[in-house]
């Protein structure tokens, strides 16, 4: 099986399934709860809402936290760097937006903010759950973004 490829494989095994608290995720992930709610506010993870405002977390939203916290910690990015490295994740090529669908959506013309972040989007994300999307998952295997390049081009 090849594990560069994003997401499939993933959401049927059920990684994606949000059912830890903040703090089973922080005692899972080996990260503090304010640390998590940082990661959250700055928008490098979507936890599940439920509606009670309570956020749950899911096994892949855990790689993540552990991912994010790599790159702070090991390579000494700060929130802005990891905003900036997930922001290269081409959005557009990994949902074929038409040129159109390009020219009217922040996420293709702002460098330094990942596409579910972004204010105004195209037609085709503009109602998409950003935290179901496929290029929010896209990293989601620690393969990095070179290797997601890679597999585009």
């Amino acid at each position: 099986m090849d594990t560069n490829k994003p997401s499939a494989e993933k959401i049927r095994m059920g990684g994606h399934k949000a059912v830890y608290t903040l703090g089973v995720t922080s005692q899972l992930a080996e990260i503090p709860a304010h640390s998590i709610r940082q990661y959250i506010d700055m928008g490098l993870i979507i936890p599940f809402k439920l509606e009670s405002k309570r956020h749950l977390f899911s096994q892949n939203d855990i790689s993540r936290l552990k991912t994010i916290q790599f790159l702070i910690r090991d390579r000494g990015l700060n929130f802005a760097g990891v905003r900036a490295l997930m922001a290269m994740v081409p959005c557009w090529a990994i949902r074929n937006c038409s040129e159109s669908d390009q020219a009217s959506c922040d996420a293709y013309s702002e460098g330094f903010q990942p596409c579910w972040e972004a204010s105004e989007k195209g037609s085709l994300c503009k109602n998409t759950d950003c935290r179901k999307c496929e290029v929010y998952h896209a990293l989601d295997l620690d393969s990095g973004v070179k290797t997601l390049l890679k597999d585009l081009l």
